[in-house]
């Protein structure tokens, strides 16, 4: 994005978007019998808490994606390792999906109302609120390409046997290097696999949410 004003406007709904997403994990550890998150001040929608610096600044390339810290969870509380971790894993994407349909119902009430949203601080709000839903859907989608360390790695290891997820996990100290390659070569060549992969989650999920709207 060339426009530092628009730039500007992603970053708010981004921070809560992340915020939200970290938090969801650790409210759902908690649940499951892992304090960790809770004892280190993580289940919090401060985004200070949250952020890591280059996971914030990727989402100037296309498609607009990022990350933040991620949650610590110590396994050793845990009935179902395996199991449970999929569930914690699930529950940042789906807050995502909650998040976007609550925009959503947002800008559908501010489309009903009738009024033309035409001064500069009106029409930020509107655009703040728009991305709002299409960061939430696509950090969602983002999150479960299951390529470490992202969310669907986690979920995929806990739906593999116990055979086939321990050599999945062989790819684990690589999947950083092999998400940023992709995201560079991408952002380079111009054809985003990455984008490709989210751009039906938003476009769809984006016009059914809003009504249209997107």
């Amino acid at each position: 994005m060339n426009d530092p004003v628009g730039l500007i406007l992603l970053l708010p709904p981004l921070l809560f978007a992340l915020t939200f997403h970290e938090a969801a994990h650790g409210w759902m550890a908690l649940r499951l019998g892992d304090p960790t998150a809770k004892l280190l001040g993580r289940l919090t929608l401060n985004p200070l808490v949250h952020l890591d610096p280059l996971g914030t600044l990727i989402f100037i390339i296309p498609p607009h994606i990022g990350w933040a810290k991620p949650v610590p969870v110590d396994v050793r509380y845990l009935k179902h390792p395996r199991r449970d971790m999929m569930w914690i894993a699930l529950a940042g994407p789906v807050s995502n999906i909650i998040l976007a349909f609550a925009f959503g119902m947002i800008l559908r009430g501010m489309n009903a109302i009738g009024h033309d949203f035409s001064s500069p601080a009106e029409r930020a709000l509107v655009n703040m609120v728009a991305w709002s839903v299409v960061l939430n859907l696509s950090l969602a989608a983002f999150n479960m390409i299951p390529i470490f360390p992202l969310d669907g790695s986690k979920v995929l290891t806990g739906l593999l046997s116990p055979t086939a997820a321990a050599r999945f996990q062989q790819l684990e100290p690589i999947g950083p290097i092999i998400l940023l390659g992709i995201i560079l070569i991408g952002s380079f060549s111009g054809v985003s696999v990455i984008g490709r992969i989210i751009s039906p989650v938003t476009s769809t999920l984006g016009s059914l949410f809003t009504g249209g709207i997107l």
